[in-house]
């Protein structure tokens, strides 16, 4: 996968520390499904966070620029927290499933880390494939950047479509038709047996549903970090570290998601931004004979990583203060009128 700042030996060791992870992860929970307390939700929230912070800051200090990442630290925190913002925005879909197979709060745990495991390795997936693309193809760029610049419109225009519907994909649809299944729950088991017969159960529905959905998720978040770094070790840790939290913040802001009324817009925002980035980068290494005769585009210019950080940390934050600010003024104003 070319140049890295990580050796064949930090990546054998990261990958299998997150292997190791999640499956004790999903051991732990399967042993004792339960809806976890606030206390619990947010400790390891903590953990995550700070552990992604620290991890971050390891590389700042110690990893060495090369030409895929001139800046690992700077291109570590701008993509994980591009990552996260995403998750964040995932988070409405993730609960809006849950509603519809109205899945049991002590079972939620276990569907959503399943569903992260999948999630985990169709992005290794997509990382692998899109760095063997940027590494033989630089007019990558150019289709990376377009379909960011696609789906930052997409996004912006739906902002305030209404997602309490959830529609189920085709191969979700094909199962429920398809393959014999009981409507009852068991346990966090995928399959049961009655009357001799194998089926299976609304929870292998729900993670497939997860799933697929994560799947159309990596399709977008994929080619944005690859416009903040073309280090597939740094896009795969950004990746591991904003899923691994991704549990704990379902059950910790899910009231707080329906305030955030503009994350849509700020993270299409971000989207376009990227796109944006990586169309410019795109111009430096062109090698289109139709365009500029197949010769770079000098004038085009790049985009520093700094600009890029800041350029996330403040839109997520103007975007998160807003959206309180108003959400907060519209509960107070029934209250108000109440009074009057």
């Amino acid at each position: 996968m070319g140049d890295s700042v990580a050796s064949p030996t930090v990546w054998i060791i990261t990958i299998a520390v997150t292997v190791i992870f999640f499956f004790v992860d999903l051991f732990v929970i399967a042993r004792r499904p339960h809806e976890p307390s606030m206390a619990e939700v947010s400790r390891h929230l903590a953990f995550f966070v700070g552990s992604a912070i620290v991890f971050g800051v390891v590389l700042w200090i110690f990893a060495h620029p090369h030409e895929l990442s001139p800046n690992p630290g700077p291109e570590f925190f701008a993509g994980w927290l591009t990552e996260y913002s995403l998750s964040i925005d995932n988070l409405f879909i993730f609960i809006i499933i849950m509603n519809s197979f109205a899945v049991p709060r002590q079972y939620q745990q276990t569907a959503l880390m399943i569903g992260i495991v999948l999630a985990l390795v169709m992005r290794a997936i997509f990382i692998v494939v899109g760095a063997a693309a940027i590494n033989q193809f630089s007019w990558v760029f150019y289709i990376f950047g377009l379909f960011l610049l696609y789906t930052a419109i997409k996004l912006g225009k739906e902002a305030n479509a209404d997602d309490d519907e959830f529609e189920e994909n085709k191969l979700v649809k094909f199962a429920e038709k398809h393959l014999p299944s009981t409507k009852e729950w068991n346990g966090t088991k995928l399959f049961t047996v009655e009357n001799g017969k194998r089926l299976i159960t609304p929870m292998f529905l729900v993670v497939l549903t997860l799933g697929t959905t994560d799947l159309l998720f990596a399709l977008d978040s994929i080619p944005a970090i690859y416009g903040l770094t073309q280090d597939p070790y740094l896009v795969f840790t950004a990746n591991v570290f904003a899923l691994m939290g991704l549990r704990q913040l379902y059950f910790l802001i899910g009231g707080l998601l329906q305030r955030l009324i503009y994350l849509s817009y700020g993270l299409a925002f971000l989207l376009f931004f990227i796109g944006i980035k990586l169309i410019l980068h795109a111009m430096h290494k062109n090698e289109l004979p139709f365009i500029n005769g197949g010769h770079h585009i000098e004038w085009a210019p790049e985009i520093p990583i700094w600009m890029s950080l800041t350029v996330i940390i403040g839109t997520l934050a103007i975007t998160a203060i807003a959206s309180l600010a108003v959400s907060r003024r519209r509960d107070s104003a029934p209250k108000a009128d109440l009074e009057g």
